[in-house]
């Protein structure tokens, strides 16, 4: 229940989007951060959220994490300004970090090592597929019937009933060997920073990059990240030691995560702008597009196991993005009037999805190969967290880049057709981040350590 609810959460809301952009107020550009408050604040915490878990019990914290979950999603329904939403986003985030490595580890702790692991990994991950595909449907139609608030208002009574049956159904467990402190300066800092950053780069499309509020964004960014590293040295149990990255493999692992989701994210994005406010779907309809994509992220995390024993991870991670930035390239087909949108959506959704698929596989396999037997929790968390991070970059990178370029056209041509340009112009980025991934992939990834 729990992460087929945290998965659900992040494709349920992105079918809302064009409706809580015009209720609630948010610019083209200011509407990532309906996503990417969620992302910073899940990706932020989710380190130190599994560390507490392990310290205080895995079930304890799991119930905590759903009642946070739960009560900020609450807020969200209630939302009646932008700020207030973003708030609530926050909160959903910061909850979802607690649910998402105590319930892991109370499965893992359930179920030690051998076939029955196995299986029980198989329903996890099912369920994260269930999840990311059914948001779609039952986003398009929520919103078309009930409202977008009930996007959020859905997560309620699932959370409190996952609350109620935990005590009844999950062992409580603890790892003694955990340190007895927790990084909270460096897990603040780190994620403070990274917000800084993000706000900062879409300081720099709307005001520039001389602009005074653009640089001291920037300056406040740079100072918190150079502190947390100051942290993550000075700390006697630090949330990441950054020893672990003198692994190169482990090091492009994790640029690699974060570039499939900087790469996949932003483009999925726009297309249900396209799909609802270029080509006039309602939600309900719109929704009905989409799930090719997560079938064929779920096909490529079948194959990539295959492709990783046959290839290698290296060349398993390029053939996906390679895969990806295909599936980026028919998106750039098209057009304000949608003659013939699905020839350039559904082949793009599979050859993106099923690119993230394997690519994805491959990066955590050698992500976790590359770290020491000691430390392959550690590093299965920050390839988690490099995900997270890449979604909120993509985001700040391409989504004010594409706003950038329809404002640009505005009152040159119709606004569909700006809408349009700038959607296309996003989409060539994305390939530009893939070839990012590639170079990274050749030069780090074929190392051993």
């Amino acid at each position: 229940m729990a992460q087929f609810m945290v998965v659900l959460d992040a494709t349920i809301v992105a079918i809302a989007l064009p409706e809580i952009q015009a209720e609630l107020g948010f610019s083209q550009a200011g509407l990532q951060w309906v996503v990417s408050a969620y992302t910073l604040a899940f990706g932020g915490f989710l380190l130190l959220a599994g560390r507490a878990a392990d310290l205080w019990g895995r079930c304890r914290l799991f119930m905590v994490g759903l009642v946070v979950f739960s009560g900020a999603s609450l807020a969200c329904g209630l939302a009646v300004s932008p700020l207030w939403l973003l708030i609530g986003r926050v909160g959903q985030g910061f909850g979802a970090a607690i649910v998402a490595p105590s319930a892991l580890s109370s499965l893992t702790t359930a179920f030690p090592e051998g076939e029955g692991r196995g299986s029980a990994l198989g329903v996890w991950t099912a369920a994260a597929a269930g999840g990311g595909a059914t948001g779609w449907l039952l986003g398009g139609l929520l919103t078309g019937g009930l409202g977008w608030e009930w996007v959020f208002f859905v997560n309620v009574p699932v959370g409190f009933v996952g609350v109620a049956l935990a005590p009844l159904l999950v062992s409580e467990s603890r790892d003694n060997t955990t340190p007895p402190r927790l990084d909270v300066a460096g897990a603040v800092s780190v994620t403070a920073g990274l917000t800084l950053l993000v706000y900062g780069i879409t300081r720099v499309q709307e005001a520039g990059l001389a602009a005074p509020v653009t640089l001291v964004v920037l300056g406040s960014s740079v100072v918190l990240l150079v502190g947390f590293v100051a942290v993550e040295n000075w700390v006697r149990h630090p949330l990441v030691p950054l020893g672990i990255f003198r692994s190169r493999v482990l090091l492009g692992a994790n640029l690699v995560a974060l570039v499939l989701t900087a790469a996949t994210t932003p483009p999925m994005l726009l297309c249900t702008l396209y799909v609802q406010q270029v080509l006039a779907f309602p939600p309900a309809e719109a929704g009905l597009v989409f799930p090719p994509f997560n079938l064929a992220v779920i096909g490529g995390s079948l194959l990539g196991p295959r492709l990783v024993k046959r290839l290698g991870p290296r060349a398993t991670m390029v053939c996906g993005l390679l895969a990806i930035g295909a599936g980026a390239v028919c998106f750039v087909g098209i057009s304000h009037h949608g003659g013939g949108y699905l020839w350039y959506l559904i082949p793009g959704f599979v050859l993106m999805g099923s690119g993230l698929g394997c690519a994805s596989v491959a990066s955590t396999a050698s992500g976790i190969a590359a770290a020491a037997s000691a430390l392959q929790g550690l590093a299965s968390g920050l390839l988690n967290s490099a995900a997270q991070i890449g979604t909120v970059l993509g985001l700040a990178i391409l989504i004010p880049l594409s706003a950038a370029r329809s404002e640009a056209l505005a009152g040159t041509v119709p606004v569909d057709v700006a809408l349009v340009e700038g959607f296309r112009l996003a989409f060539f980025g994305a390939v530009g981040i893939v070839a990012c991934g590639i170079v990274i992939s050749v030069l780090l990834t074929g190392q051993k350590k």
